[in-house]
C-alpha cells in the first residue's frame, strides 16, 4: 500500500477531551475518529486491525467447534419482556418505530438466539450446539469514556453454548477457557483469569479475562504464583494478605476487562420455553453458556498496554501492515532515482512474498516527519533506504519497541524479517 495514497492522516496533538493512552494514539495515528462519547469511526488503518482480530477469534472459536451466524441490532419488546429484562436493562437502548411497536439495540443476544433455538432444537441428537457472532453492540453507557475501553456502540463476539446436561456444559467452558487464553496471546496481551460474580445468571462464579493496566477501572486480587485470582467485588482479601492456598502475599492490580464467560444453566431457557427431547422421551431445559470478548476493546487495550512516548507497538499478528518501508529522498537527482528504484524495487518484493507492507513514498514530508509518523504508527518492522544505505548496498531495519536499527544488506532483508 502507497502511504501517499493511504487515508491515514496523522496528528501531533490528540484533542483535549481525550485523556487515555489509547484514545491519544489511536486517533493522532488515524486508526479511529470520535463521533460523540463513546462512540467511534473505524478509518483504514483500525479497521485493518479490527479484521486481524476477529480473524484470530474465528480461527479459535472455530476450533472448539463454533459455528458463525450474524443476528439482528434490532430487537422486538416481546422477547426481552419473556425474560423480564426489558424494564431491568439500565443500558437497554429503547425507542418505538413508525408504528409505535417498542424495540431496543442489542447490547447482547441471549433473548434473540434462545427464540432461535426454541424454534429449531427439538431433541438430544441436535446437542451440543456452539454458535457465535461477531456484532455491533449497543449501550447506554452512562460513564462513556477511556477511548475504546467504554463504548456506547462497540464491536463484540458472543458465544453460546447449548447442552443436554451440566456435566457437558463444564467440559466445554473449560474449553472455552484455553481458547480464550490463546486468543488473548496472539492479540499480544498478558490476562488474569479472574474468577467473578456470576450475577443474575448463576450462582458460580464467571471467569473474567483482565489485562493488567494503571488506567484499569476493575481491581483484581491475584497470586503471584497463579493459585488465585478474584475480582474484588468478590473477595475480602486485599494485597499483602496471604494466599489462601499457597500463603504467598496476594498482589491488587487495576486491570481492563477484555472479556468474559458465565454460566446461563436454564435461566433462559426455561423463561423462553427452549427444551429438548433426552433418550428417554422426556422433555429438559436446554443448559446454556455465555463467552464473550469485546473485540474494539482488545484493540483499545493493546494501545493503552502497548506503547511508549512516541506511539503504538502494535504486537506482529493484529499490526495493521507487518513493515513500513521508508525512502528518504536524496539532494542529488541521480542518487535520488537510484534511492526510489531500489525502495520500488524492495516494496514489490515484499509484495510477491505476500508480505504486508505500507510503503511511505512520500516526497514532500522529512526523515523526520516519516520516521515520527511511523513510530505513531507502531508497524512492527521499519525499512529504510537512503543515499546512505546505498553507499554499504544495505538497508537500515529497526523493529518498533527498540532503540537501535541495524544496517543489513539488500539480499539478507527477508531473512532478517523472518519470512
Amino acid at each position: 500500500m502507497l502511504q501517499s495514497k493511504y487515508f491515514i492522516k496523522t496528528k501531533k496533538e490528540a484533542s483535549s477531551d481525550e485523556v487515555s493512552v489509547n484514545a491519544q494514539f489511536l486517533t493522532r495515528g488515524g486508526f479511529i475518529d470520535k463521533e460523540m462519547a463513546g462512540v467511534y469511526s473505524f478509518l483504514p488503518l483500525g479497521l485493518r486491525v479490527l479484521r486481524k482480530i476477529e480473524n484470530i477469534i474465528r480461527e479459535e472459536i472455530n476450533a472448539i467447534g463454533g459455528q458463525e451466524l450474524l443476528m439482528p441490532a434490532l430487537q422486538p419488546r416481546e422477547l426481552w419482556e419473556e425474560t423480564q429484562r426489558w424494564e431491568e436493562m439500565d443500558v437497554l437502548y429503547r425507542f418505538q418505530d413508525q408504528q409505535k411497536k417498542w424495540l431496543a439495540l442489542g447490547p447482547t443476544h441471549e433473548e434473540v438466539l434462545t427464540d432461535i433455538i426454541r424454534k429449531n432444537i427439538n431433541s438430544y441428537k441436535d446437542l451440543p450446539l456452539y454458535l457465535f457472532q461477531i456484532q455491533t453492540k449497543f449501550r447506554d453507557e452512562l460513564r462513556a469514556k477511556a477511548g475504546l475501553l467504554r463504548g456506547r456502540e462497540f464491536l463484540m463476539k458472543d458465544l453460546y453454548s447449548f447442552h443436554e446436561s451440566e456435566e457437558d456444559r463444564k467440559n466445554y467452558y473449560q474449553k472455552a477457557i484455553k481458547a480464550y487464553k490463546k486468543i488473548f496471546k496472539r492479540c499480544g496481551l498478558d490476562v488474569l483469569v479472574a474468577e467473578a460474580s456470576g450475577g443474575a445468571f448463576s450462582k458460580e462464579f464467571s471467569h473474567e479475562f483482565q489485562v493488567q493496566t494503571p488506567s484499569g477501572e476493575d481491581l483484581v486480587v491475584f497470586c503471584p504464583n497463579g493459585d488465585f485470582s478474584k475480582n474484588k467485588e468478590i473477595t475480602d482479601l486485599r494485597e499483602g494478605a496471604k494466599c489462601p492456598n499457597c500463603l504467598a502475599h496476594l498482589i491488587d492490580v487495576k486491570t481492563i476487562e477484555v472479556g468474559n464467560i458465565f454460566t446461563l444453566g436454564t435461566k433462559f431457557s426455561e423463561a423462553m420455553g427452549a427444551n429438548f427431547l433426552d433418550k428417554n422421551g422426556q422433555k429438559k431445559p436446554i443448559v446454556m453458556g455465555c463467552y464473550g470478548i469485546g473485540i474494539s476493546r482488545i484493540m483499545g487495550a493493546v494501545a493503552e498496554v502497548n506503547h511508549d512516548e512516541r506511539g503504538i507497538i502494535w504486537p506482529e499478528e493484529i499490526a495493521p501492515f507487518k513493515t513500513h518501508l521508508i525512502s528518504i529522498t536524496a539532494k542529488d537527482k541521480k542518487t535520488d532515482q537510484k534511492v526510489k528504484n531500489t525502495t520500488k524495487k524492495t516494496y514489490k518484493e515484499l509484495l510477491d512474498l505476500d508480505i504486508e507492507v505500507l510503503y511511505d513514498d512520500r516526497t514532500e514530508i522529512s526523515a523526520g516527519a516519516k520516521f515520527a509518523d511511523s513510530d505513531l504508527l507502531g508497524i512492527p518492522f521499519r525499512i529504510v533506504i537512503s543515499e546512505k544505505t546505498l553507499a554499504k548496498n544495505s538497508v537500515e531495519i529497526r523493529k518498533r519497541g527498540e532503540e537501535k536499527a541495524k544496517l543489513v544488506k539488500i539480499k539478507e532483508i527477508f531473512r532478517k524479517l523472518k519470512i
